[in-house]
């Protein structure tokens, strides 16, 4: 005899906030920690597991250019606007990002020669069949090939074809900032994806000590421009800028307990600008009872300004030339040191509550505007939570008649902008003038890393102005005798804003980072970016690390002589 089947109804819970999606409170216990993603409710559900790359969806679902009409999409109509949930990134995507970064051409053979004329041009009505010409409106009838509003077509007589071979720059490797030593230990690794969602809002500062001379800043150079430019000069001055460790004022507010963690504003700035950042670097940390020090290697990454870092086709790597990416960052940090002394007046100075702290009286160079302000950050999630950070922040100059209008002072250098390297940037002494805004939006891209992180430096140390020098070399040839174009200030927090720079993520990543190190126990430790992913790494090293400086010859990583022997 044959029993019918029972079946119980289960206990449904409504949402108590009323929204889309269950209950938070009623969860079962093997759901609890498994992240919930919004979607749409138009998407078709159909699998529950797609490995297929979800970036060439996106892509393919996008409106292409090619192909359009004039109703908008090439199916007629326009596309309506996303559904909530329908872009949102699913927190179970697949990423082979290692895949891809192991991909390496074997056939280097060329290709065989196409059918049809080389520039693009064929004859024929509408060109022939699978032209990839960017043509709006789709014209029919139209001559094949003809570069007409909308973008470049073709092969197109100038520059070739654009794209043509663009999987070959990508594909240097580079040398990671320190050498990993086998025997070092990794504690963690996270990609910048994680650390770019990452959010800790912090509130105001409050000031501790101020240190140092400041001078004013020199309006005549406010009024250069690429018709009275001014010639560059060499300045002798003395600027000191000592790791964290070795700063006798951080030591003193580590004795009297004042935060937990301590840095300098270079540092910090890395650190929450590193989802930016393309080149290699380190940062060492090491752990003392309940106090984290965030340091620099001398000669490291810290020392010297890097050149169209994020630009697509980078500088070269080739030590001979001067348009490598050594030979530039040793250009571009000898530029900014001598730009920041040569644009104060040094006959009004400005003096803070007390004198410089690494000037020492036998010293016979004269000191360089600086000021450094030493400043205690909250970092505590809850008001129970007692976590600070304590930061030496510097400043480079003060604005004429103010005693608190604090300015930083930076500088873009142009080498060659015909020169493999230069990112598609335009001439400034042609641009600068009549097309300043094409000038900057390019330097935003090709060094959206080094902008945002002195954005982030600016606004650390207080400072409301932020001068930007442009300079150029007097001739491309030459990398010894530069000029100086025009010079733009700015309010560092609308710059942050156009940059896309996000403080509280920022702040998240510094708390992810040190509550890292926390849980270690005393040691060093050194944070390395992968030279070549978007990855960085947290190893455990020896307490005798990094004493010598014998790891990485600084000539390798300079990849030339030192500038200031040429000099």
């Amino acid at each position: 005899m044959s029993t019918t089947p029972s079946f119980s109804l289960p206990e449904i819970h409504d949402n108590e906030d009323g929204a889309w999606g269950p209950s938070s409170s009623h969860l079962p216990p093997q759901f609890k920690d498994i992240p919930y993603a919004p979607y749409s409710k138009s998407d078709k559900l159909g699998r529950f597991a797609d490995w297929n790359d979800a970036e060439g969806a996106a892509r393919a679902a996008a409106p292409s250019a090619t192909g359009t009409t004039r109703g908008g999409s090439r199916y007629g109509r326009g596309r309506e606007q996303a559904a909530f949930g329908s872009g949102t990134a699913s927190a179970f995507a697949y990423f082979h990002v290692e895949d891809e970064a192991s991909f390496s051409l074997v056939d280097n053979k060329a290709a065989p020669p196409r059918r049809g004329s080389a520039t693009g041009f064929n004859r024929g009505r509408g060109g022939a069949r699978g032209t990839t010409a960017n043509v709006r409106g789709g014209q029919r009838g139209g001559r094949a090939g003809y570069p007409q509003r909308g973008g470049n077509v073709g092969g197109g007589a100038r520059g070739g074809r654009r794209g043509w071979r663009d999987w070959e720059k990508n594909s240097r490797v580079r040398d990671p900032s320190v050498a990993i030593d086998p025997n070092w230990k990794m504690l963690e690794e996270i990609d910048f994806l994680r650390l770019s969602k990452l959010r800790l809002e912090v509130d105001e500062p409050e000031d501790v000590d101020s240190y140092g001379r400041l001078f004013a800043w020199d309006k005549t150079y406010d009024r250069v421009s690429t018709k009275a430019e001014k010639s560059l000069q060499t300045v002798d001055r003395l600027r000191y800028n000592p790791t964290t460790s070795d700063d006798p004022v951080i030591q003193q507010l580590a004795r009297k307990n004042t935060a937990q963690i301590y840095a300098t504003d270079a540092i910090l700035s890395l650190l929450m600008c590193a989802p930016r950042s393309v080149y290699p670097w380190d940062i060492v940390i090491i752990r003392e009872g309940d106090k984290v020090y965030l340091d620099k290697r001398d000669g490291g990454p810290f020392d010297f300004i890097t050149v169209n870092e994020n630009a697509g086709d980078p500088p070269i790597d080739d030590k001979d030339s001067i348009n490598s990416a050594g030979q530039l960052s040793l250009e571009a940090t000898y530029v900014n040191q001598n730009f920041m002394f040569q644009t104060v007046k040094e006959d009004q100075p400005f003096d803070f509550d007390k004198s410089n702290p690494f000037y020492s009286p036998d010293e016979v160079e004269p000191l360089a505007s600086c000021g450094y302000r030493y400043r205690v950050y909250d970092l505590g999630v809850t008001e129970d939570e007692d976590i600070k950070l304590a930061v030496r922040t510097e400043v480079d100059a003060i604005m004429p008649g103010s005693t608190k209008d604090f300015v930083t002072i930076r500088t873009l250098n142009e080498f060659d902008p015909r020169a493999p390297g230069a990112g598609g940037a335009p001439d400034w002494r042609t641009k600068l003038d009549s097309q300043r805004g094409a000038v900057v939006a390019t330097e935003m891209k090709n060094n959206s890393c080094k902008l945002a992180k002195w954005t982030v430096q600016s606004i650390l140390a207080g400072a409301e102005t932020m001068k930007i020098g442009y300079v150029s070399r007097a001739n491309p040839k030459d990398k010894w005798r530069h000029v100086i174009l025009t010079t733009v200030t700015l309010r560092p927090t609308d710059f942050a804003a156009q940059l896309n720079v996000s403080l509280p993520n920022g702040w998240g990543i510094v708390r992810t980072v040190t509550d890292l190190c926390m849980k270690q126990p005393d040691g060093k430790y050194v944070l390395v970016k992968d030279p070549n992913r978007p990855v960085v790494r947290l190893y455990s090293v020896p307490m005798t690390a990094f004493t010598g400086e014998d790891e990485i010859d600084e000539e390798e990583v300079l990849e030339g002589d030192d500038l200031d022997g040429g000099m």
